[in-house]
Order: C-alpha cells, then sequence, then structure tokens
C-alpha cells in the first residue's frame, strides 16, 4: 500500500487540471444501499466495503479525489432517518474509508460539508449558529481522520457558503466552495451566481464555481461567466443529464407529463461521449476542477480523463469496438474517426 500523497490540491491545480468525481450518493442508492428521498449515507455504516468499492472504481477511472461520503452526514438528515448517535461513527468512518482508497494511488481526500437545510437568511443571526456548529463539528472529526482539503458544496444560498468558508479557512484548509442553481440566475439569498462566486473568492476561497443541478449545456454558460470574473481557480462538477434553456436543471426534467426528479432520470442521461466533449469544453475555458455530481458513475469518469488526455487503469478496458464479434466488421470510416477523435 502506498503513502499518502505529499501533492496537495493546491499544487496539482498549479499543474494542470484535477479529475474530480461525485455523485456517490446517486449511485449507492441505484445499487440498492441507499434510500431516495432522505437519501442520507447510512451505506457508510451499513455497508462501508460497497463505499470503497465505488471509492476503488472512481481512482481507477482517472478520479484525483476521494470525497468522503458525509453529504447530508450532520445533524439535521440523520435526525430525519433517526441515525442522530451514529453522526461521529458515520463521519469518521466515511473519511477512514475515503483515505483507505485514497493510498492504493495518488489520490486526496477531501472532507464533504453540503446544504443543510438550516440556513435562513430572513433570521441569519440564529440560522448561521446552528449551520455553523454543525460545520465545526464534521471538520473537526475529518481533520482528525486526516484531508487535504475541503469541499464545500451544493450551496443554495451565499450566506451558507460563506459560513462554510469561513470554518474551513480557520482549520487552515484548502477550500473548494461550489454552488448550486437550481434557481434561474441568483442564489436563494438573491446573489447573481458569479457575483457570489467573486465574493467567495475575495473572501479567500481558494476554488469557486458549481456543482450539481445542471447539466453541461446549462453550466458552462455560468462557468465561462465565473472564469472570467475570478482569478482564483474554478470547478465545475455538473450532473451528466440533458438539460435545456426550458428545464435548465434536472430538477425541472419532465417525461411524459411526469417530474423525472430524482429517480426517472434515466431518459435525459448523457452518453459517455458527451461528457468527454464536457471535459474538453471545460479545460478549453480553463476550468482548473473538473467533475461530475449526482448521476455520475466510473465509465463517465474515465471517458473525461481520457478526454483530458490521461491514461488511467481502466483505460486497460476501455471500448475497442473493432473487435467485437458482430460489429467489429461494421466499424466504417465514420464510426473509426468517432472513435479515434473520443479517444484523443
Amino acid at each position: 500500500m502506498s503513502q499518502r500523497t505529499t501533492r496537495g490540491v493546491l499544487e496539482r491545480l498549479a499543474n494542470g487540471v484535477v479529475v474530480g468525481g461525485e455523485g456517490y450518493v446517486f449511485e449507492l442508492e441505484r445499487r440498492g444501499y441507499i434510500k431516495a428521498g432522505p437519501y442520507v449515507p447510512e451505506v457508510v455504516l451499513d455497508f462501508p466495503n460497497a463505499v470503497k468499492e465505488l471509492h476503488r472504481e472512481y481512482l481507477r477511472a482517472g478520479c484525483e479525489v476521494m470525497v468522503a461520503l458525509t453529504y447530508y452526514a450532520h445533524r439535521e438528515k440523520l435526525k430525519d432517518v433517526g441515525r442522530e448517535n451514529d453522526l461521529e461513527k458515520m463521519n469518521r468512518q466515511a473519511v477512514r474509508l475515503a483515505n483507505e482508497v485514497a493510498r492504493e494511488g495518488d489520490a486526496l481526500v477531501a472532507g464533504n460539508i453540503c446544504n443543510t437545510w438550516a440556513y435562513d437568511p430572513d433570521n441569519a443571526k440564529e440560522t448561521a449558529k446552528v449551520v455553523r456548529a454543525q460545520y465545526e463539528e464534521q471538520l473537526a472529526w475529518a481533520v482528525e481522520e486526516g484531508i487535504d482539503f475541503v469541499i464545500a458544496e451544493t450551496n443554495d444560498y451565499l450566506g451558507e457558503a460563506l459560513i462554510g468558508l469561513e470554518v474551513i479557512k480557520e482549520l487552515k484548509l484548502p477550500a473548494m466552495i461550489t454552488l448550486a442553481t437550481v434557481q434561474p440566475t441568483q442564489t436563494r439569498d438573491g446573489y447573481d451566481y458569479v457575483e457570489a462566486c467573486k465574493i467567495l473568492a475575495d473572501h479567500g476561497a481558494d476554488i469557486v464555481g458549481l456543482n450539481c443541478d445542471r447539466g453541461p449545456a446549462t453550466m458552462l454558460p455560468l462557468i465561462e461567466q465565473i472564469r472570467k470574473s475570478v482569478s482564483c481557480y474554478v470547478a465545475a462538477q455538473p450532473v451528466p443529464y440533458r438539460t435545456t434553456e426550458q428545464a435548465s436543471t434536472f430538477e425541472a426534467l419532465e417525461f411524459n407529463g411526469q417530474r423525472s426528479f430524482p429517480i426517472g432520470l434515466e431518459p435525459f442521461l448523457l452518453t459517455r461521449f458527451e461528457m468527454a466533449d464536457f471535459a474538453r469544453r471545460a479545460q478549453a475555458l480553463g476550468v482548473n476542477y473538473i467533475g461530475i455530481c449526482c448521476g455520475g458513475a466510473p465509465h463517465y469518469v474515465r471517458a473525461m480523463a481520457e478526454a483530458l488526455g490521461r491514461t488511467v487503469p481502466a483505460s486497460k478496458y476501455s471500448p475497442a469496438m473493432e473487435l467485437h464479434p458482430m460489429l467489429g466488421t461494421q466499424v466504417d470510416e465514420k464510426d473509426q474517426q468517432f472513435l479515434s477523435d473520443w479517444k484523443d
């Protein structure tokens, strides 16, 4: 087993794109280990090997960051499933699992905090205390178990994101702060997404950007504006779903007149080729941390890593359709060029 890497996230970003990968909660729900609805990561305690295996699959696919599965592992959500007494155990175990797999390769470990559903801008003074307390206890355990940096993500409110940033900076760790974008143009507390990212950067965030809610088509235009507005590193982690101007977020997608979010989204899934194209386009815009969020899976991460010019352990099993017993002799010149472009 290898030792923990000595190359931190900021050093890696200074030398090129960092490939991230999330969507653990959605993927483990598909595999039958997490209950849709509450989406609390009980799997960390109930089926730890399932978490380790998914980390390992992401690592083999080219993901450089093992994100501790502590999304929604906070007091507010654990109360929903009657497991508030498992709070510390769940948080510590999640970081340990991420560390175990990170040591199998040259990967970083990220602590993770997220939207708490406790913050209220109309009662910011009091609710901020609740949010800060939750972040402080989660990250105190994470630091004791060993993390390289912190991802504070899916922030609906700039106010809540700033609380997370303050706590991370007090711990003297690199901070990646990303906003959720379910609203058309601004955070729930009324800040334009680009303006909000600039405020976060001005307050010391090392990496700012967007995660979740939007697919590449509706996230990249915002990311392009953010990249032009800040001098720090920029992150983009979209969902692999076909969002449009009419339905800019995956919460708005409907199939046959029925809401698809969150467990009927399959008709809108992007192909691996489309996610590879996203990675190339994000890189061309100057995005530094390129990943994927809810709906993500290892084959997407591999396609994105290969599109960025990487050869990863799972590349050994990348498609070779010319060897298919039925299709091999039927792969015409156009198909060959498509596969060649994708691999390049």
